[in-house]
């Protein structure tokens, strides 16, 4: 149960009280503001507390967004304030300030609530004041003020402001324009009858299952329902995220779910396209395993840049001026979001050419399309990082060393080699990568690949020798990833068995789900996965190291039966923790509100 403390008596005709117990808040009136410290001390420490100017005039959505959004220990608009148990502290130390600063004298005369405010933002306490837009919210001063602010509550549509609001800020083309306009009010039918966004999730998964089933069947009928499905689970993931905007349910399972289902579908579509491809006499597993890889080193591009430059000073370059010129012009804007493939127009894609054509017609222009994208984005990255004159902080060297992987032989030879950092960092991980995936096409497997493979752990102990803070040390991470990826997939393709290929699509899944895993929880500021989870796991190096010498050791049909091995027991030991992690108390409650590409 939530509390709300009033400071003083509500005006004649006000719905405060009603509004905030409409929003689950159980309502105590103070009468001064010595009463109000005491209510407050009487709120146990594990619940939500929220401190109200009886005075407020507002819409009752304005006060949803400031009380009741889960994600922030702290947050205010004008005349109130709430805490979390996380915030309690410094809600309690503030109210004991300003109830002393004031004698205990009697609340109507200011606002309490916005000095309590004041007085967090002044030591720097993370209060989080969400963006209103037409909404009020306002302490009027006296009976003039208040009618023009009851009178500007009236002018404006609170459901309305609400519904525009549930929909992201910034789609894609095919979302904004094919699915927002009508996913809204699914979303709005979803939570007045109960509805949370997991159970959308949930469903929004288990659709597109059914889709990759369908495709499996390798028929044209399955073709064609596994498309008109897979536009469904996109339908269903757009409300999932619309119903958490609309009533402000956002979880830690939520994250969670939100941040790992969409690449569990889209992922499972691919092997049920290879599935059904398969059945038809075509054998495509090497273009879905293709499309995975692909797919996920441009997240990781994605991912590392972002972390890089998050909180880099300085963080200004030409290429970015001439970007932010460019987002100025309507059509550009809608231009260079359909160029980069985001998930909307991926999956529409997707769904028409798996109806239309056949998979293999399917993975060709998904490759040509991702790559046009990849290509496109990571060259203005490239720009951006050699024309801005930033520079990086610890916290983004970490988040680069993290989302880096590496294991322990890694970093046990990273101790050893002497000298300073080196600004040719980025070239050893891309040499070493260079390295094994050619060397692993010229030869198959063999112990030449191996040997190579030794030669990818030393360039990439050498990148990572020192802190990740040079222009394109970003580009680390997606190397690594896609020389570990690459290795399977190319040693899988030259063993010629059958299951193999399979197998090393299992494999790179489970992996690849580690690696989304440490993406999340570094955005919730929650650090990475645990250090011995990586050491468990080998690191991209140990795997890639593993992997050679099982296909150099093994027969083909004996290195298909480890590579499944493998993968089962890479994605029990990475599924348990993070499940453990992301259902714990301690996990951070967020959500994604752009759309990935």
């Amino acid at each position: 149960m939530s509390t709300a403390i009033l400071t003083g008596q509500p005006v004649p005709g006000s719905s405060i009280e009603g509004d905030l117990r409409s929003l689950g808040f159980d309502v105590r009136v103070a009468s001064d503001a010595a009463d109000a410290e005491t209510l407050l001390a009487q709120v146990p420490g594990d619940q939500r507390v929220a401190v109200v100017d009886a005075r407020f005039v507002g819409h009752p959505h304005a006060l949803r967004l400031g009380l009741t959004d889960p994600r922030f220990p702290l947050a205010a608009i004008s005349g109130a304030v709430t805490a979390q148990p996380a915030g309690r502290q410094a809600l309690t130390r503030a109210m004991a300030r300003e109830s002393s600063a004031g004698g205990g004298t009697t609340v109507a005369v200011d606002s309490l609530a916005d000095r309590i405010v004041t007085a967090l933002d002044a030591e720097n306490a993370g209060v989080h004041h969400p963006e209103l837009g037409s909404l009020v919210a306002a302490v009027p001063a006296d009976p003039q003020a208040r009618n023009e602010a009851r009178q500007a509550v009236a002018d404006v549509d609170d459901e309305a402001v609400r519904l525009k609001s549930a929909v992201k800020s910034r789609d894609g083309f095919f979302t904004t324009h094919f699915i927002s306009p009508y996913s809204r009010y699914i979303a709005r039918w979803c939570a007045r009858r109960g509805l949370t966004p997991n159970q959308v999730t949930t469903a929004s998964l288990l659709t597109a299952l059914i889709a990759a089933g369908c495709a499996a069947t390798g028929t044209r009928a399955g073709f064609i329902a596994a498309g008109v499905l897979l536009i469904a689970s996109f339908v269903l993931d757009c409300v999932d995220g619309q119903i958490a905007r609309y009533s402000l349910q956002y979880s830690t399972l939520g994250a969670w779910l939100d941040a790992t289902f969409d690449r569990a579908k889209e992922y499972a579509y691919y092997a049920g396209l290879a599935l059904g491809a398969a059945r038809g006499g075509d054998d495509v597993w090497a273009l879905a395993l293709g499309a995975m890889i692909l797919q996920t080193c441009r997240h990781v591009v994605d991912f590392s840049f972002n972390e890089a430059n998050h909180d880099a000073t300085a963080n200004t370059s030409p290429t970015a001026a001439l970007s932010d010129k460019l987002d100025s012009v309507g059509w550009t804007v809608w231009i260079r979001r359909m160029i980069v493939l985001p998930i909307g127009e991926r999956w529409a894609m997707i769904a028409i050419l798996t109806a239309a054509t056949t998979p293999r017609i399917t993975f060709y222009a998904l490759l040509i399309g991702c790559a046009f994208a990849a290509t496109y984005t990571t060259a203005g990255r490239v720009l951006r990082s050699l024309t801005r004159k930033a520079k990086r902080t610890d916290r983004a060297a970490q988040a680069l060393a993290d989302l880096a992987d590496s294991g322990p032989l890694a970093e046990a030879i990273a101790r050893f080699l002497p000298g300073p950092s080196r600004p040719t960092a980025p070239l050893s991980a891309a040499a070493g990568a260079l390295m094994v995936t050619l060397g692993a096409w010229a030869w198959g497997p063999s112990w030449w690949v191996v040997l190579m493979a030794g030669g990818y752990i030393m360039a990439s102990a050498e990148a990572i020798e020192r802190p990740l803070k040079g222009a394109l040390d970003w580009l680390i991470p997606p190397f690594f990833r896609a020389a570990e990826y690459c290795t399977v997939l190319v040693l899988a393709a030259k063993s010629d068995v059958n299951g193999a290929l399979p197998a090393a699509f299992g494999l790179v899944a489970a992996v690849a789900y580690h690696h989304y895993d440490t993406v999340y929880r570094i955005r919730g500021n929650a650090g990475a996965s645990p250090a011995w989870l990586v050491r468990a796991i080998g690191g991209h190096e140990g795997r890639t190291l593993l992997v050679t010498v099982l296909a150099a050791a093994l027969t083909a049909s004996q290195f298909t039966v480890a590579l499944t091995a493998l993968a089962v027991a890479v994605a029990l030991l990475v599924l348990v923790e993070s499940i453990r992690f992301w259902v714990s108390s301690g996990a951070p409650a967020v959500h994604d509100e752009g759309e990935p590409a």
